[in-house]
């Protein structure tokens, strides 16, 4: 049987050096974001365990740390959106858990510690899955035109989900865990990915026609309305994670569900692996587990100080 693959254009694949780069800022900024969320907390127990307020968040803003931080990670979501132009979905969007690796390193430098034997295998399965898996979405995913149902599809889902975080936040906040606002800014930010790729290649298309307005261009209006809540939202849940918890945790769950939400409505909504054969999905599957095991060993491994 003959096996059809789908080359990238040279422009489809300059998406993949420009999603790494962005990797870097994303890991850069998150580092200097968490130390300006740290700066004046003594002790752990500090940290706040409902989120932050509008003072602590009037307070991050008069802090250099967090400022270069937010300057950083505003140029990693532009080479995100960039890469999303270039090439498809599910080629570049996993390429942000590469950012863990840089943040894991960051860290232990950060902390003066060294990286050990189960560290080291971690960012192995974690760099493996992921190379395995981009190389072979690369050979069988591609962008295609997006239906207005498939994204009245994609919309609903994203309201239902702003709805069920609107409503345990206002009943649930003092119970929240670090792990919460982890898991809620993942899910939001693969939201982000996926609305934002939605965007590009709408207005793309609408710039072809010089921008003539049609009776199905609301939908691009309610899309940008979807991503400004998404990414207000998930921005606030990474705050109030770096303040209960370290860089490289944080990053840790963002690099698994970000990728997974955003790559799984590629693949089920959007249809970019439509054309794939039978062995790619066996393929993505494996490389999948492999990247979200090693990711998970990684968050759970704390480097060992080294001794003075």
């Amino acid at each position: 049987m003959a096996i059809e693959l789908i080359s990238l254009t040279p422009m489809q694949a300059l998406g993949i050096p420009v999603a790494l780069v962005g990797s870097v800022f994303l890991a850069l900024g998150a580092q200097f974001q968490h130390r300006g969320v740290s700066e004046g907390e003594t002790a752990e127990a500090d940290a706040p365990k409902s989120g932050l307020n509008i003072k602590d968040l009037l307070t991050l803003v008069r802090r250099p740390a967090w400022l270069a931080g937010t300057l950083m990670l505003g140029v990693a979501i532009l080479l995100q959106l960039l890469s999303l132009y270039l090439a498809p979905l599910t080629v570049v969007q996993p390429l942000g858990a590469l950012a863990l690796v840089i943040t894991a390193v960051l860290n232990a430098r950060a902390a003066k510690a060294k990286l050990g034997w189960p560290t080291i295998r971690a960012v192995a399965f974690c760099v493996g899955g992921i190379g395995l898996f981009v190389s072979v979405a690369a050979l069988t995913t591609t962008t295609v035109p997006i239906h207005d149902a498939q994204l009245i599809i994609v919309l609903i889902i994203l309201a239902v989900v702003l709805a069920f975080l609107a409503l345990a936040f206002g009943f649930f906040r003092r119970k929240f865990t670090t792990l919460f606002y982890i898991v809620a800014a993942g899910v939001l930010f693969g939201f982000v990915a996926t609305v934002a790729k939605v965007v590009i290649d709408r207005v793309h298309t609408l710039a072809q026609f010089g921008f003539h307005y049609e009776p199905g261009d609301g939908l691009t209006f309610a899309c940008v309305g979807g991503l400004a809540a998404a990414a207000l939202s998930g921005s606030y849940f990474v705050q109030s994670a770096y303040s209960a918890g370290p860089p490289d945790l944080v990053v840790a769950g963002l690099t698994v569900i970000d990728p997974l939400i955003g790559v799984s409505i590629g693949i089920a909504v959007l249809g970019e692996a439509s054309s794939a054969p039978l062995w790619a999905g066996i393929v993505f599957v494996l490389a999948g587990a492999l990247a979200v095991y090693g990711v998970f060993q990684l968050s759970t491994r704390r480097p060992r100080t080294r001794p003075s």
